[in-house]
């Protein structure tokens, strides 16, 4: 079991260590979360100009969605026993190495092994960043800051595909990736010159490498096969059957991961995940609700275009902007809830309302889309939904902090996102076999030919009159060919006799 924390002092920051160390994680925050939407865009150029295969195409997200999600609990783990401000350093760096490689790739394979590597990098971006938050900010002003933070995320997916399809279309994709450099390098100033180290823990640092090696065996075979995993495979596309021996294979192995996990975090002097952190409710509870959350969120942004572009038939333009709604929304919720939190010092009457708001978002969106549906229509119900997902980022990540020991707020800060980018992969993977299957299924009860008419009253009835007819003796029916009626051989012979 994880040791008790011993008590520990604040450290006391200017105002200036302050403002440079939130700016230069702002900055950090805002490269990992651009890079999540800014690729997207020149991915045509991308696989045009390196003559990617499609078969290969999907590793270019793959690869970063999987270390960008591995990495965080082991970050989280280290930020609290080495301090913030090196474990951010090394994040960034990372990052901005992985970047630069990527802007130089000639070929898919370096391009999937750089981009594992740029998330390699944002995994401690994004962990980093919500724990320095709750480092140099009381609980009663952190709220405020938290919702900052979250609104990064809401901001970067509208002006991520913009910059993005700026730089391809007028300077060359390589930028996508370049762009990252200066942002860094001002973020890593701020960090190195003005940042204190924030080092809350006075123990001695052990890692744990055991649990470490057993948590990558777990997450990276699971989100292979959530990522590959089709329900059906088109010629060329890359994955497997849900059925197939890979996809079972990689969660079998999975399993056996985190069974080993599981066993390892509850032997260990310094778990990357202290087990007994679990039996506090509001931990539990918040990392569950971060969960689903997660999945609603992902999915919302996922399957939506891709309604109103196979069903309700708009341009692929048009379907992009309206997921916009959406995003404001989010960002309003982010700034808004963190407002009140630090105004009133509550954060669960948001989150119940919340919680409410997006579930009646969801459901008049179930019950309420149809192929009739306008964009407005839509748009309006958008922004309800982002409304309700608006203070889940800031709001349960600060309830999970405020929950631990403040030497555990780095294994905090990374649960909650460790659990929401969980959420986000399962949930558009069993969503995406869910509307794979209803639309296959509509499309094939679509395009069955229909059944046979029955024929009309008098077509039935002069058909019947006609039968009778032709079936009483001596008649036949006027439509049929007369037939003569056999005759016997002795009958023959004796009309032809002479």
């Amino acid at each position: 079991m994880a040791a008790q924390p011993t008590p520990f002092k604040t450290p006391e920051l200017t105002p200036q260590e302050r403002l440079f160390t939130l700016l230069g994680t702002l900055l950090g925050l805002l490269l990992a979360a651009l890079d999540q939407t800014i690729v997207a865009t020149a991915g045509p150029a991308i696989q045009r100009d390196l003559s990617i295969e499609p078969s290969l195409y999907v590793w270019i997200t793959t690869a970063y969605l999987v270390t960008s999600t591995v990495f965080v609990p082991i970050y989280g783990k280290l930020s609290d026993l080495y301090g913030r401000k090196p474990v951010l350093f090394a994040a960034i760096s990372i990052f901005l190495l992985g970047s630069l490689l990527c802007g130089l790739a000639q070929s898919a394979v370096q391009l999937i092994l750089f981009r594992a590597l740029q998330g390699l990098g944002s995994a401690g971006l994004f962990t980093t960043a919500f724990a320095i938050i709750a480092d140099i900010f009381p609980p009663a002003v952190r709220g405020r800051y938290t919702g900052l933070f979250g609104a990064v995320f809401g901001l970067s997916s509208v002006v991520g595909p913009l910059v993005g399809g700026f730089l391809t279309d007028n300077i060359s994709w390589h930028w996508v990736f370049f762009v990252n450099l200066p942002v860094g390098a001002v973020a890593l100033a701020f960090i190195v010159l003005r940042m204190p180290l924030l080092r809350l823990s006075r123990r001695r640092p052990v890692i744990d490498y055991l649990g470490a090696a057993w948590l990558l065996v777990f997450t990276v075979p699971l989100l292979l096969a959530l990522s590959l995993g089709k329900t059906q495979l088109s010629p060329g596309e890359t994955g497997y059957l849900w059925g197939s021996w890979q996809i079972l294979g990689m969660f079998a192995l999975a399993l056996a991961g985190l069974a080993g996990f599981l066993l390892t975090e509850r032997r260990v002097k310094e778990p990357i995940l202290p087990l007994s952190l679990f039996a506090n409710r509001t931990f539990a509870v918040g990392n569950a609700a971060s969960f689903v959350l997660g999945a609603g969120f992902l999915a919302a942004i996922v399957f939506l275009p891709l309604f109103m572009v196979i069903v309700v038939g708009l341009s692929a333009t048009n379907s992009g902007l309206t997921v916009t709604p959406l995003t404001f929304g989010i960002v309003f919720g982010n700034v808004i809830s963190g407002q009140l939190v630090s105004r009133f010092g509550r954060y669960k009457p948001l989150m119940l309302a919340g919680i409410v708001l997006l579930t009646a978002a969801f459901t008049i969106m179930g019950f309420t889309l149809t192929p009739d549906s306008s964009q407005a229509e839509v748009t309006l119900k958008m922004i309800l939904m982002g409304l309700g997902l608006g203070p889940a980022i800031p709001l349960y990540t600060l309830a999970i902090q405020n929950a631990v020991p403040p030497q555990m707020t780095g294994v905090a800060s990374s649960s909650a996102l460790f659990f929401r980018s969980m959420g986000s992969t399962i949930g558009v993977a069993v969503l995406g076999s869910i509307f794979a299957n209803t639309f296959s299924a509509e499309l094939t009860h679509a395009s069955r030919p229909p059944p046979p008419t029955s024929p009309p009253l008098c077509a039935r009835s002069c058909s019947s009159r006609a039968t009778r007819r032709g079936a009483r003796p001596g008649r036949s029916s006027p439509s049929a060919p007369r037939r003569s009626r056999p005759r016997s051989p002795g009958a023959s012979r004796s009309r032809n006799a002479p």
